[in-house]
């Protein structure tokens, strides 16, 4: 089967309802084949909701929403042990997160205790709640989201470890004129969703997975890679570099742009488009860089300063 046509399918079903988000598509597809999990940054009413609702309908999936306030607790994302008057006994009552797709409203309004309940989840794919653990379903995504503007307005940042664990990070911009435009046509009077056909079955995803594990790195593409995250560790404006998580994370991520282009190999360009996404969130800027510049910025100055391998061997 040609993975890119089922892709380009699974675009078409998505803009009945969501308009001008192709790239965005492609991110969450190349996120979920590698069991990574995504950070949304952008100002509220662009439709990240929307997009990660419909997102789960073309997939066959499940979708939970949690809304993160300063008040959520840990047991009400994981679950709880609860004592039933009629049994006599305690039951397990698993909570949202027992999902396929979900998003994680604002994440960053919930204190750092609640942060870390999704830890374990996001990297072990279960959850213990009271010493009983839960494996979670397959496939299984995290779409967490952050609002920029107040981001210091009753706020806990992500720590270190958390944003290591987001396998990309997606900055929603606004719409174009024409998609705008497009909008206001389709949504003036109301909602007018349109019913999803599912493109991706589980079965499809799970061969997809497979389909994952034999795209090739070629030598030449995994030395300018590595190349690339080594100089974030020795950059006079990085305090704290790409770790190794990091870097294969960066391998995965330019394997599944590879196969959603429908190639068996990765080629230079897959690597230096996935950078920013990949790495941009995962170092920490100096004090003195971090006045005049931002992670993202001096990521692409770093890929342009690296020349492009011109030869690849397949």
């Amino acid at each position: 089967m040609e993975w890119s046509t089922k892709l380009e399918e699974l675009k078409r079903e998505l803009s009945k309802n969501v308009i001008g988000r192709d790239f965005e598509v492609e991110m969450m597809v190349i996120a979920l084949l590698n069991n990574g999990h995504i950070l949304m940054e952008s100002v509220p009413g662009t439709g990240k909701t929307l997009l990660a609702k419909t997102f789960s309908k073309a997939i066959s999936g499940d979708f939970s929403r949690i809304q993160f306030t300063p008040d959520v607790l840990p047991s009400d994302i994981t679950g709880i042990q609860f004592f039933n008057p009629k049994l006599q006994e305690f039951e397990l009552k698993p909570g949202p997160i027992v999902t396929n797709i979900l998003l994680a409203d604002e994440i960053n309004r919930a204190t750092p205790r609640t942060q870390s309940s999704l830890l374990e989840a996001m990297e072990e794919h279960q959850v213990t709640i009271d010493g009983h653990t839960i494996q979670l379903n397959t496939p299984f995504l995290v779409i967490a989201t952050q609002n920029p503007v107040e981001s210091q307005q009753g706020t806990f940042q992500l720590p270190v470890a958390q944003m290591d664990r987001f396998f990309i990070k997606l900055s929603l911009g606004y719409p174009e004129l024409n998609e705008e435009r497009e909008m206001i046509r389709k949504h003036r009077f109301g909602s007018s969703k349109e019913e999803l056909n599912p493109v991706l079955s589980k079965e499809d995803i799970i061969q997809l997975k497979r389909e994952l594990e034999n795209v090739q790195l070629s030598e030449v593409v995994e030395q300018y890679l590595l190349k690339i995250t080594r100089e974030t560790r020795n950059h006079s404006s990085i305090e704290l570099g790409i770790s190794p998580r990091g870097t294969l994370a960066l391998v995965k991520a330019a394997q599944g742009r590879a196969l959603v282009k429908g190639r068996s190999y990765v080629i230079p360009n897959d690597v230096k488009e996935m950078a920013p996404f990949v790495l941009g969130h995962r170092i920490y800027l100096s004090a003195e860089a971090s006045l005049t510049s931002t992670p993202e910025k001096v990521v692409q100055d770093l890929l342009e300063s690296i020349p492009l391998p011109v030869e690849v061997e397949v």
